[in-house]
């Protein structure tokens, strides 16, 4: 009888172990294109919309020095997938595992996500703070752009305005290539 695999694998045939990372099984092609064929919202919008160009609009809102960051901010879901906040909320051992993901991610290409907890460095935390604000600016924005039904207002939206400009959602292939170009722009 087989035994359970452990690992998931990757767009370029890496092996991830999602509770055992190594850093060297982190790839940027890996991330890009996990991110670019993964749907926001479980896919409930009314067309494909990518975390990929999630991220680019999480980098585009936040000044230079923060957007590599920022478009890695959500890197750990090309390895684990996006779990829609509600369900997040219930599975506090899969927050666990995001957090070791994040934190590895962060390791491989030298980049500073801040830190949420009460007491850590003030720069780090304006870091965090900086790119939670523009995540929930990006989200009141596709709540509007890709979600009509979705009439409700979600409670921690509450004082986040959506951007001006309209999304226009990006085919996987696309998104890919922007989330790559814009990396590369800001090595």
């Amino acid at each position: 009888m087989p035994t359970a695999t452990t690992y998931m694998s990757t767009y370029l045939g890496n092996r991830f172990w999602p509770e055992e990372p190594r850093i060297d099984r982190i790839d940027l092609e890996d991330i890009a294109h996990g991110l670019a064929y993964q749907c926001r919202f479980n896919g409930q919008t009314h067309a494909f919309y990518s975390v990929a160009q999630h991220s680019l609009m999480v980098a585009h809102i936040l000044p230079l020095h923060l957007q590599r960051a920022a478009l890695l901010h959500d890197a750990a879901e090309a390895y684990l997938g996006d779990i829609v906040k509600p369900l997040k909320r219930l599975l506090p051992d899969f927050s666990r595992i995001e957090a070791g993901v994040t934190d590895l991610i962060a390791q491989a290409f030298a980049v500073d996500f801040g830190c949420e907890e009460a007491g850590v460095n003030p720069a780090r935390h304006a870091i965090y703070r900086a790119i939670k604000q523009a995540d929930m600016v990006a989200l009141a924005t596709e709540k509007r752009d890709l979600m009509p039904h979705s009439t409700e207002a979600w409670s921690y939206l509450e004082g986040f305005a959506p951007l001006p400009q309209r999304i226009e959602p990006l085919p996987p292939a696309e998104a890919k290539r922007a989330f790559l170009a814009a990396w590369a722009r800001l090595a």
